[in-house]
């Protein structure tokens, strides 16, 4: 997911019973040709990061395959795993997810946060009323939408531009915003 540029802060990559915390890095489609590659959709800004031999899951049960090889192919990547060899073989990952562990990222520059780690924060308004809790992002053309959810389960939709999000701080786990008229 791409990162934000706003305030750094330490924050927990693993959910509260201490399991993984998994991100979404692509899509499985296809395979391709003989070897046991496969087509995947990116789904991530960071594809520089996929290289031989880091670890993927592969799945909801999140499988663990190494990656042996990727090349750009189309619009996405052909990718190939350790263990998966033929054309059969790659034809049962078909259809799915590949994330990688969210501990695994690399730590991002001073300043800058992973758009997962805004999950949770608390949402309060320029008067510091607590609007609720960030639940859910939602990825349009133009801009992200954040689904700000209070006690009561009422959703809230914010755009994320300049204007609306005013201030993300991370060791607060805190966004500020202005509401513009109407919400």
């Amino acid at each position: 997911m791409p990162a934000k540029k706003q305030s750094a802060g330490q924050v927990d990559t693993g959910s509260p019973a201490g399991e993984p915390f998994y991100l979404v890095v692509g899509f499985l489609r296809r395979p391709h040709g003989v070897q046991g590659e496969i087509i995947m959709d990116l789904h991530t800004d960071f594809p520089e990061r996929l290289k031989a031999g880091r670890k993927l899951f592969i799945g909801e049960k999140h499988k663990a395959l190494t990656l042996q090889g990727v090349r750009s192919h189309a619009n996405g990547v052909l990718v190939k795993l350790r263990g998966i060899d033929t054309p059969e073989d790659a034809g049962q990952l078909r259809n799915t997810w590949v994330y990688v562990k969210s501990s695994d990222v690399p730590k991002l520059e001073e300043g800058q946060i992973y758009q997962h780690e805004l999950f949770g924060m608390t949402v309060i308004d320029e008067e510091e009323k607590n609007l609720g809790t960030l639940t859910e992002i939602i990825e349009t053309g133009a801009n992200d939408v954040y689904v700000v959810k209070d006690e009561s389960g009422k959703e809230l939709l914010l755009p994320a531009i300049p204007s609306v999000i005013l201030d993300i701080d991370a060791g607060r786990r805190l966004i500020r915003v202005h509401l513009l008229e109407g919400l």
